[in-house]
This record gives C-alpha cells, sequence and structure tokens, in this order.
C-alpha cells in the first residue's frame, strides 16, 4: 500500500487502518476466548469432558495450522486491501456457525472452521504493519496492535457471560459473529479509493516461495522454532487459564470476569511496554539484534515466575503471576513479529509469518491436548506450568543458535 496509494491519502487513513486492524484483532481474540469462559455451560448442555474440550482445542489449533500452509500466500497475493476483509468475514461465518452446534461433532466442525479461517489474521496484520510503519516504528505499532487486541481478551470474560445469561451461549456466539461481518463493510468503506497492493500473478525471483526460498533459509526456521516454543504457552494459558482458576481457586462463571480482565490487561501492557521500550532503543543507536534479543531474553526470565501460582493461596496474587508471564509473553512476541519485519523481504513478510504462526499452532495443538490428558490422569497443573517456565528461554536459545548475528533485510539487500 506505500508503494501504491498515493502519499498523502495512506498517511491520512494509517492510523484509521490501524485502528481497524487492531479491530479485527479484538474480534479475533473474542471468537477464540469465548468457548474457554462458556466450557462449564456448554460442557453441561452438549455433556463434554476434560478429554473433550481438550480435543476441541487440539481441533481449533490443527484447523488454523492447516490453514496457514495457504493463507501467508494467500495475504501476499491478494495484498491487505482485500486480504483483511476476506478473513474477518470468513471467520465471522465460521463463529455464527457454533450458534447452530447441537452436537460434539457439529460443534468440532465450526471449531475446525474458526481456527482454519482465523489464520489470516496474523500475516494480514503484520503484512499490514509492516507496509504503514517505518523499521523503526514498527515495534510501537505492533506493540499497539498486539496490546490492544488484548481488549477481546479483556471484555470476554466480563461481557460474554452477561450475554450468555440474557440470550444463551449460542446467543453469544451469534452475536460476535455479527460484529465481524459489520466490521468487513467498515473496511471496505474505509480503503475505498487506495489501489490494491495485490501481488502480481508472476513474482520476482527471490520472493520466497513455499517449498523453495523460506524454506531453505535460516531466518524462516529460526522464527519458526521461536513461534512454536513461545505460542503454545499463549495457546495453553488462552484455553486453560479459566479452568486452572475453577479448579484451584473455586471461581464459578460469574467471578472469572475480573481475574481474567486482570490478567489481559497485564498482557496488553506487557505488549505496549514492549513496544515502545524496543523502538526507544532503537532511536538511540542499539542495533536491531541487540535490541530484539535483548527484549526477548528479559521477557523469558519473566516467563520462568509461572510455576509460582501454584504455590499462592490467594486467587489475586495468582492472576498477578499469571499476567505476568502473559505481559511477558507478548513482550516477546512484539519483538518477535517486529523481528520478521526487520531481517525478512517484504514480499515475503506474510509466507514467513505464516509458516512461523503454523508452527506455533502446530505446538499449541499438542500442548492443550496433553494438558487435558495430564488433568484427566491427576497429575495437576504443575508439569504443565513446569512447562511455561522453560519455553521462552529454549526460544531465545534457539534463535541465537540459528542466528547469532541479526542483518536487518535493507542492509543484506
Amino acid at each position: 500500500m506505500t508503494t501504491a496509494a498515493p502519499g498523502r491519502t495512506l498517511a491520512a487513513r494509517r492510523w484509521l487502518i490501524l485502528g481497524l486492524i487492531i479491530g479485527a484483532g479484538v474480534l479475533n481474540y473474542v471468537d477464540r476466548q469465548i468457548i474457554a469462559v462458556l466450557k462449564p455451560v456448554i460442557e453441561a448442555d452438549l455433556h463434554w469432558s476434560d478429554i473433550d474440550y481438550g480435543r476441541l482445542a487440539s481441533l481449533f489449533q490443527l484447523a488454523a495450522a492447516a490453514g496457514y500452509l495457504v493463507t501467508g500466500r494467500i495475504v501476499d497475493r491478494l495484498g491487505v486491501k482485500w486480504a483483511n476483509p476476506l478473513g474477518v468475514a470468513a471467520w465471522s461465518l465460521a463463529a455464527l456457525a457454533h450458534g447452530w452446534a447441537r452436537s460434539f461433532l457439529q460443534f468440532a466442525l465450526a471449531r475446525m472452521a474458526l481456527g482454519a479461517t482465523e489464520s489470516m489474521g496474523t500475516p494480514s496484520s503484520i503484512k499490514t504493519i509492516a507496509s504503514l510503519f517505518s523499521p523503526a516504528q514498527r515495534a510501537t505499532a505492533i506493540g499497539i496492535s498486539n496490546g490492544a487486541t488484548n481488549i477481546g481478551a479483556i471484555l470476554t470474560p466480563l461481557f460474554i457471560p452477561a450475554v450468555a445469561i440474557a440470550w444463551g451461549w449460542r446467543g453469544a456466539f451469534i452475536g460476535v459473529g455479527v460484529l465481524g461481518l459489520v466490521w468487513t463493510l467498515g473496511w471496505i468503506a474505509a480503503t475505498a479509493g487506495l489501489p490494491s497492493d495485490a501481488a502480481p500473478a508472476v513474482e520476482a525471483p527471490g520472493a520466497g516461495d513455499v517449498g523453495g526460498t523460506i524454506l531453505k533459509d535460516r531466518r524462516t526456521w529460526a522464527i519458526a522454532g521461536a513461534k512454536a516454543l513461545s505460542d503454545q504457552v499463549w495457546w495453553l494459558l488462552l484455553f486453560w487459564t479459566p479452568d486452572f482458576l475453577h479448579r484451584e481457586f473455586g471461581l464459578g462463571l460469574k467471578d472469572l470476569g475480573p481475574p481474567l480482565a486482570a490478567i489481559y490487561s497485564c498482557a496488553a501492557a506487557g505488549s505496549l511496554l514492549a513496544g515502545v521500550i524496543s523502538t526507544r532503543l532503537l532511536r538511540m543507536g542499539y542495533g536491531v539484534g541487540r535490541v530484539r534479543k535483548g527484549a526477548m531474553l528479559a521477557c523469558a526470565l519473566l516467563a520462568m515466575t509461572a510455576p509460582l501460582a501454584l504455590t499462592l493461596h490467594d486467587e489475586w496474587m495468582a492472576v498477578g503471576v499469571i499476567g505476568l508471564v502473559l505481559a511477558a509473553h507478548q513482550g516477546f512476541s512484539v519483538n518477535l513479529f517486529a523481528l520478521v519485519a526487520d531481517i525478512v523481504p517484504r514480499e515475503a513478510v506474510g509466507r514467513v509469518t505464516s509458516l512461523g504462526s503454523l508452527c506455533g499452532n502446530l505446538a499449541g495443538m499438542g500442548i492443550v491436548y496433553a494438558a487435558g490428558l495430564i488433568l484427566a490422569d491427576g497429575a495437576g497443573y504443575g508439569p504443565i506450568l513446569a512447562v511455561v517456565a522453560v519455553s521462552y528461554l529454549l526460544a531465545v536459545g534457539w534463535i541465537q543458535l540459528l542466528l547469532p548475528k541479526l542483518v536487518p533485510v535493507a542492509a543484506s539487500a
């Protein structure tokens, strides 16, 4: 969009477009988290077990992983002008379908459709920000975007229970689906008159094709491995934190709202803070490698506090620990996504982001299902939180192993 649209028009709409990207992220989180908040109600209605819930979470991740095999190419080919509304409209229709599910199979199919279509969200948003903002501004823009999209995770436990009590859990799913379709119309109106940024049918050599250039690139696998190790924690806590608070502290559906809102407020704060600090350090003259790796290492050390949540007897102290871990995750994620834009050619950003998210979803699929088995076996949350504690340090080590020196794409070009 930066190359196709007139400079003045794009500059005038840049923050409006970022605001819409944030709105899409909010809807994305509401759509995926609503099942965790309404788990006790839905499982009573449809007669689920912990293993069934873990299976649903894994099927969601599996479908998202499968979607990432193609959505990166779709985003790079269509461009952000059309990829964004296509993704939001598709996953909103999938959200609507949950409201008519009458069996485990029907609900599972709706979850898989949601996972596959929501895989458009991450590559679309990162490519949009990479197109709209300079390297020095990207971390801040991604931090704002990641932090603000946590509004979805904050609003879901605060408002969805009330909607479910008034209209039933089916009405809650239908309502958020309709909001997504309204967003789609808003995006089309906001981008009217901006030329399409779709890629040509035949790409330039070196553009980075899946199965070709990007799969032979160490940068791709450094990002993919770090995404797998870090994203598994996010998916684990997204799906199982309400259950953790219910099991360990006896919180019911009406009690979960404030603690979950506090946890995801911490996550939002971590995202915003990481973006601002990284941008400030880059402007002070520190190198990209030093800033990105240093920030991710600091976040990894903070995440090591996760097992403390099991040793505390006060629910709000445990909430504080989980909030700190998710703040660390978001800080790590902001710098990892900024790293993609820093070191990957722009024409391949969508596909590299998509491949990284594919690996993250596969890892998330495995851990959310394994958590159900561990809990069903009576082992509790100890082994689960131990995995959380070491995942980010392993991710930093993986990046250092494959990319001991980070070279920004402009310099490498």
